[in-house]
């Protein structure tokens, strides 16, 4: 299988850059392009008094994706040697929207890192690493939390 297209996913804390070096390194030797993915979720709501209204947007949504944008022009700048594409995209589901735009645009390749939660956190707040990976039609390659030396 040919490797063309490498996403990165990024929630643009430092933690999920660790597979940026590595997967540009790799991109770099296949002639693959990267892109940068972030997702700005999105949950629309009904106004308030009217909940038969269509739902809408918060008013914050446009300036978390222009920030999302800034962030990750940032981020790419340590990703030398290989093409990239910086995307963000709207969804209100983060593991649906990678899987969704990996599905529409050729990505043979998703790389992200784990945050690394567990117990109650990880029951709460699920895991984006495993839904991607459970719904995604092309390879995932994780990036695990660095365990700290005491």
């Amino acid at each position: 299988m040919p490797i063309r297209h490498v996403l990165i996913l990024s929630d643009l804390s430092p933690e999920s850059l660790r597979p940026t070096a590595p997967v540009a390194e790799f991109a770099a030797e296949l002639g693959a392009r990267v892109t940068l993915l972030s997702v700005v979720q999105d949950v629309r709501i009904a106004p308030h008094g009217a909940p038969l209204a269509p739902k809408i947007s918060s008013p914050d949504v446009d300036k978390e994706v222009k920030h999302a944008q800034l962030a990750l022009e940032e981020q790419s700048a340590s990703l030398s040697g290989v093409e990239v594409a910086t995307v963000v995209v709207r969804g209100d589901s983060v593991p649906e929207s990678v899987v969704d735009y990996a599905q529409h645009n050729e990505v043979d390749l998703i790389a992200l890192s784990t945050h690394g939660r567990t117990g109650f956190r990880h029951l709460a707040l699920g895991s984006v690493a495993e839904a991607i990976i459970r719904h995604a039609t092309v390879p995932v390659i994780t990036y695990p939390r660095v365990k700290r030396k005491h």
